[in-house]
């Protein structure tokens, strides 16, 4: 995937999510389903990547991402904004590559 057009689809991500600040039910468990999906990257990525390596993960995110996600209560129906939580996920997680640049 192209690393603009990703880190384009990752801001809007981390937008969407923050938009939800006046529901604070909505964006504090949106919030930590977002922690759920970086801590998964962590695992997959480990703490030295590129944002090369981190777009061709997102290219892939959609395979593992919701089951991320709907671990975290599997009693709670499918989560609906697994696509906003990989976003914002990626945009933070993207500050950690070794060749990131605002």
């Amino acid at each position: 995937m192209d690393i603009d057009l990703a880190r384009q689809q990752w801001d809007d991500g981390l937008r969407r999510v923050e938009s939800t600040r006046a529901n604070r039910t909505r964006y504090w468990l949106l919030h930590g389903q977002v922690d759920a999906v970086t801590s998964a990257l962590r695992q997959r990525l480990g703490a030295t990547y590129t944002l090369h390596e981190l777009a061709e993960e997102y290219g892939a995110a959609d395979r593992w991402a919701r089951d991320v996600v709907d671990s975290i209560d599997p009693e709670a129906p499918p989560a609906a904004d697994v696509g906003t939580v990989t976003d914002a996920a990626f945009h933070l997680y993207a500050r950690g590559a070794q060749d990131y640049h605002p």
